[in-house]
């Protein structure tokens, strides 16, 4: 299946500037599959050492780290000749042996021709504040599960992304298209983006044995809470995991401690949140009362919301039944647009990578995301069903006077003055939609 990411590690190999890469991103979304399908066609020679599986190989970054002692005893362990130009040298799970994290130091230093990629699910968490952490030595990639986009060219539909890339101008999709484009997302919403999902799905379509493997993914998220951590920790990473479906379904989607525990306080949880934004399984939205540059500064970083890194997942832990597919517009009304928020939030995470905001007024008013592009400020509400309504919006609009605000929701393209709806289905085409009104 085709990543997006691809692109980039083909830029990262070309790179003057080019240092080792670190590939983080949450347990198994992707990551090994990625690096193996590049090094296998991009490189005369791809090496793969997984850190984990194997615990032996530790002993090669146990004593002397340069970088031309290292390449000696790999090559002298896999019987083969490594040379720097052709070759792609993959250090997985690299978190659980931080003297290797450490060795990517020396490959920067003294031996820059190598092409080095080092992967890992717990970077942030497991070596983050290390002092040896090989600050500015390293380039740095985050892997998401797979994004809509990425999902419509898995399910052969290349033609159709490639016409929506393609748009001039901001016009309605002819209605068998839109309608086509609309029950792709609903199928993305319970499937989610997590490529073993996706695979298993193209292979049997089989839309309920899909469940499993998601609750498998979950379990193995959980177990991490108990092997990464103490068991006091884990129990709090258990409890805020578990309240996040909770939290979306409300229709003030706001995080609040009381609702992970009775008489829940940031104190005793403001750690195992942050240690699950590390981790990559939840992404926060920060709340701002005023829109300005650069908005990270305007944010209370007490007030946010929590979504999880994936809808699929957060279907399974709803534990959503899959004939909710077969019901019209079910998973848009259901949970007041939690699934549609997380949606949104998931794609822009993917897409742009970036810090997510929204904001709230004094009167209640609040407007879902708050984006920046090009140093502009935009608002984006939300919508699960077909509302007109631009409450919010409008209230944002007469404060702030943007040059332009966004809903998103299950219409069609439609512009109206400073008014755009784009369709769920193409947010991956925001930016391009702003181009082509500036």
């Amino acid at each position: 299946m085709k990543r997006q990411l691809y692109k980039q590690l083909l830029a990262w190999k070309t790179d003057k500037r080019r240092k080792p890469l670190l590939l983080q991103g949450a347990r198994q979304v992707g990551k090994t599959y990625l690096v193996n399908s590049f090094g296998k066609q991009e490189y005369q020679q791809y090496i793969y050492l997984n850190l984990e599986q194997n615990p032996d190989l530790k002993s090669l970054f146990s004593g002397n780290l340069s970088a031309e002692n290292l390449i000696h005893n790999i090559s002298l362990y896999l019987g083969k000749k490594i040379t720097p130009s052709d070759t792609l040298i993959c250090l997985d799970e690299v978190q659980t042996v931080p003297e290797a994290i450490t060795s990517l130091k020396y490959f920067y230093e003294q031996a820059p021709d190598y092409h080095i990629i080092a992967t890992g699910s717990l970077l942030g968490v497991s070596v983050g504040k290390s002092s040896s952490f090989p600050v500015g030595k390293v380039n740095f990639m985050t892997l998401y599960p797979m994004n809509f986009m990425e999902y419509l060219r898995a399910f052969g539909e290349e033609l159709l992304v490639e016409s929506l890339q393609n748009l001039a101008e901001i016009s309605p999709l002819p209605e068998i298209l839109h309608e086509k484009l609309l029950k792709h997302v609903k199928m993305y919403l319970y499937l989610g983006g997590m490529p073993e999902v996706l695979a298993d799905y193209l292979k049997n379509k089989d839309i309920a044995a899909v469940r499993t493997i998601q609750n498998e993914i979950l379990e193995a998220y959980r177990r991490d809470f108990s092997k990464y951590t103490e068991a006091a920790q884990a129990i709090k990473l258990a409890e805020i995991w578990q309240s996040i479906p909770v939290q979306l379904a409300k229709e003030n989607k706001k995080f609040k401690y009381s609702d992970v525990r009775k008489g829940g306080r940031a104190s005793a949880f403001e750690q195992s949140i942050e240690w699950l934004r590390e981790t990559g399984l939840i992404h926060l939205a920060q709340q701002i009362s005023t829109p300005k540059l650069p908005l990270s500064g305007y944010a209370d970083r007490s007030k946010f919301k929590i979504y999880l890194l994936d809808t699929g997942l957060l279907g399974a832990m709803l534990q959503l039944s899959s004939d909710m597919i077969l019901q019209p517009s079910q998973l848009y009304t259901e949970y007041n647009g939690a699934f549609i928020e997380n949606f949104v939030a998931q794609e822009f995470k993917s897409l742009r990578n970036q810090d997510l905001f929204y904001w709230t007024s004094d009167s209640a008013a609040e407007v879902d995301f708050v984006v920046v592009q090009n140093n502009q400020i935009y608002p984006i509400e939300v919508k699960s069903g077909t509302s007109r309504t631009l409450k919010s919006l409008r209230s944002y609009a007469k404060k702030y006077n943007p040059a332009y605000i966004f809903r998103f929701s299950p219409r069609n393209f439609t512009r109206d003055d400073d008014f755009v709806n784009v369709p769920l289905y193409a947010i991956f085409l925001f930016e391009s939609t702003l181009n082509s009104l500036t």
